[in-house]
C-alpha cells in the first residue's frame, strides 16, 4: 500500500469484492485462517467450514517427540478470553506426518504447518523431518517456547536467539516453502524482534502469540492453572495485536504479516488489514462459534465492498496511508491558519 492508493469509493456488490491475498509467496484465495493450537489440524472443523475454501489451516505446534503437556486445570475463563496452559501437548513430529498431515493432504487443504522446539537443534531436526514432506504451503515457527539451553529464556524475547531459530529453520526449509517466525507481545520493542528473524531469512511474521497471564482463585487463594500461568486469548489482547502489527509494518512495509489476536467479527479482522496484515488467523472464536472462519471472511467482504474497496490487497496498510494523508491535511490548515494570521 502506498501513499498513491486511491481512498475508498462508492459501495460496491459484495460478490465482486477479489478477496484473494498472499504470504509470501504462497496465494491464498481468502484472508481467513485457523490459529494454531485452536483447530489441532483442522479436521474437527471440517463438519462445519470447508477447509479448501478458506485460506489455509494452520496445525497445533509440532515437536519432535509425543509431548503429555502441562498439569490440570489447563484453562480458565477471563473477562473477554481465556487462559490456556496446553503446553504443547502432541503425538510428536512422525504421528503427525503419518496421520494429521495425510489426512490433510488427502483432502487438499493448504497446510501452514506450525513447528516447535526447546533447543536450535530441535527446530532444525523438525526442519529437516518436514523438508521432503509434499503438501506444506508454509512452516510457521513458533518461538514462544522456552530455550531450555539459556536458562529458560523465550527464545522469541531475544533477538539473537530468535534468528537463530530462523536461521536454521530457513536453511533446512525448500526455498519455495515461506517460513513464517511467530511473534510474542511479551517484549519492549516487537519492531527489533522482527528486524532480527527478517534478517535471519524469515519471509514474513506471525503475530501475536499469546501474552503470559495468570488467575488467581480466591477460594483456594493459589494460582488457578495447573502450570500456573498461561497464555491469555481472545477480544481482550485484540488492542495489543493491532498496535504490534501496526508497528512491524511501519517499520518494514514489504515484510508479509498474518495477524491474529481476538478476532470475532469481519470488523476486527478489517482492522487488521488497516495495520498492515496481509491475512488473519482466528482462534479462540472458534470455541463457542465453529463456523467463524466462513462468517468473518463474509463479513469482511461487506465491509471492504462498503467501502467500495474492490480489491482485499488495497487495504492491506490502508490505515498507515489515511493516518499520514490526516496529518498532511491538519498540517495544511495549521499553515493555512498562520498565513491569514499574517
Amino acid at each position: 500500500m502506498s501513499a498513491g492508493t486511491p481512498a475508498p469509493g462508492a459501495a460496491l456488490d459484495p460478490r465482486s469484492v477479489d478477496m484473494s491475498t498472499s504470504l509470501s509467496t504462497v496465494a491464498l484465495p481468502d484472508p481467513v485462517l485457523t490459529a494454531s493450537g485452536c483447530a489441532a489440524a483442522g479436521r474437527e472443523l471440517a463438519p462445519y467450514v470447508d477447509l479448501t475454501r478458506i485460506g489455509a489451516v494452520v496445525t497445533k505446534s509440532i515437536m519432535l517427540e509425543p509431548r503429555s503437556g502441562r498439569p490440570t486445570p489447563r484453562m480458565a475463563e477471563t473477562p473477554s478470553g481465556m487462559l490456556n496452559s496446553i503446553g504443547l501437548q502432541g503425538p510428536g513430529v512422525e504421528a503427525f506426518v503419518a496421520n494429521d498431515l495425510r489426512w490433510l493432504r488427502e483432502h487438499r487443504v493448504r497446510t501452514v504447518v506450525s513447528i516447535a522446539g526447546g533447543t536450535v537443534q530441535e527446530y532444525q531436526k523438525l526442519a529437516q523431518r518436514l523438508r521432503h514432506e509434499p503438501g506444506i504451503a508454509a512452516i510457521e515457527v513458533n518461538i514462544s517456547c522456552p530455550n531450555v539451553e539459556s536458562r529458560g529464556q523465550v527464545f522469541a524475547c531475544d533477538p539473537f536467539s530468535a534468528s537463530q531459530v530462523v536461521q536454521v529453520v530457513r536453511r533446512h526449509t525448500p526455498p519455495g516453502v515461506p517460513v513464517l517466525a511467530k511473534l510474542s507481545p511479551d517484549v519492549t520493542d516487537i519492531a527489533a524482534i522482527a528486524r532480527s528473524v527478517r534478517e535471519a531469512g524469515a519471509d514474513g511474521v506471525s503475530m501475536i502469540n499469546t501474552l503470559l497471564g495468570m488467575v488467581i482463585d480466591p477460594g483456594t487463594m493459589r494460582p488457578m492453572l495447573g502450570g500456573m500461568t498461561g497464555g491469555l486469548s481472545g477480544p481482550a489482547i485484540r488492542p495489543v495485536a493491532v498496535r504490534a502489527v501496526w508497528q512491524v509494518h511501519a517499520a518494514f512495509p514489504d515484510l508479509p504479516i498474518l495477524g491474529m489476536g481476538g478476532i470475532r467479527t469481519g470488523r476486527d479482522a478489517f482492522e487488521f488489514l488497516l495495520a498492515g496484515a496481509s491475512a488473519v488467523s482466528v482462534g479462540t472464536a472458534v470455541f463457542n462459534d465453529p463456523h467463524a472462519l466462513a462468517r468473518i471472511s463474509t463479513e469482511l467482504r461487506g465491509i471492504l465492498a462498503e467501502r467500495g474497496i474492490a480489491r482485499l490487497r488495497d487495504a492491506v496498510g490502508l490505515g498507515h496511508v489515511m493516518q499520514a494523508r490526516h496529518v498532511e491535511a491538519q498540517q495544511a490548515r495549521r499553515s493555512a491558519q498562520q498565513e491569514a494570521l499574517g
